[in-house]
């Protein structure tokens, strides 16, 4: 009867080492940061940000949001059980399924995320910034709590508060970088509110038209991504040092919002991201601040 065992395991393992090619393909940022994690959580942490990124990138796979609609429910419904062999022989599905259990995932978290990016299927608008700082928890806030989960063996390590501010610094962050690929497919993910504010609507974003009153919502986003990111920094020092890892990507969001902020920027045709070297950089100046919190950490504690 071991062979069975075996053979099971191995194919585990190799659904572990595609999870990791695939955060490396779809989320390079990601994957730079799970390498400062320790090498038992490493694959684990690319099971969860593998599914993320497959949960992402949906929208970009189909031409209507039915299609759509329905692989996330395939996600979904993977999740509680639903698809047996089907989710088996799914190496981001086994990899995930193994963490998930291993770690006492929460389930509803997971399907949280799913139903925040079933948004993405569909060109309704963002209603108000309150609305849209949901929508960053239910995404980035999300991912960090769960990797933190990962990282503290199964534990709440008891940073809700920290990566609710870090998720929404990052979702803005990320929601104004995305902002010519999301009008680019009909989309508009600045709050209606906002562009009401300035005499600006749906269609306005649309015409991927730099004006005074666009300029001046992105202005407003990224003066909440930095009280967020104030506050993050506030906290950060109280997180336990084997979850830092989580938090890496978020100190990449300080120089995006710097890139935003040069004179004469245009969010539809400004560059906005750092080099690749840059930003390995920046995550293993993060990485080696976090190793010597945790010296202080432990030295207090």
């Amino acid at each position: 009867m071991s062979p069975p065992v075996t053979d099971e395991r191995d194919r585990l393992d190799d659904a572990y080492d595609l999870v990791g090619d695939h955060v490396r393909r779809f989320d390079k940022d990601r994957w730079l940061a799970g390498l400062y994690a320790p090498e038992d959580r490493r694959r684990h942490l690319y099971a969860l940000y593998a599914f993320a990124a497959e949960i992402e990138r949906i929208r970009d796979l189909v031409s209507d949001p039915l299609p759509g609609e329905i692989r996330a429910r395939w996600w979904a419904d993977m999740l509680v059980g639903g698809r047996g062999e089907e989710a088996a022989s799914h190496p981001i599905a086994a990899a995930l399924t193994d963490t998930v259990r291993r770690f006492a995932l929460p389930i509803a978290d997971l399907e949280r995320l799913i139903e925040a990016r079933i948004f993405d299927l569909y060109d309704d608008v963002m209603p108000d910034l309150a609305a849209l700082e949901d929508y960053c928890r239910d995404t980035s806030t999300t991912l960090i709590r769960l990797a933190a989960r990962i990282l503290a063996d199964g534990r709440d390590p008891g940073i809700a508060a920290a990566a609710t501010h870090a998720g929404v610094a990052h979702g803005l962050t990320q929601v104004m970088r995305a902002l010519p690929r999301h009008t680019g497919r009909g989309q508009v993910f600045l709050p209606l509110d906002l562009l009401a504010r300035h005499g600006l609507g749906r269609d306005d974003v649309l015409k991927a038209e730099t004006s005074p009153g666009l300029l001046a919502v992105l202005a407003t986003l990224r003066g909440r991504a930095r009280e967020e990111l104030e506050a993050t920094r506030r906290l950060i020092r109280t997180i336990p040092p084997e979850v830092a890892p989580a938090f890496l990507p978020v100190s990449l969001v300080d120089p995006c919002l710097a890139h935003m902020e040069r004179p004469g920027y245009d969010p539809f045709r400004t560059p906005v991201e750092s080099p690749q070297w840059r930003r390995q950089w920046r995550l293993w100046r993060a990485a080696r601040r976090a190793r010597k919190a945790a010296k202080r950490y432990r030295y207090h504690v």
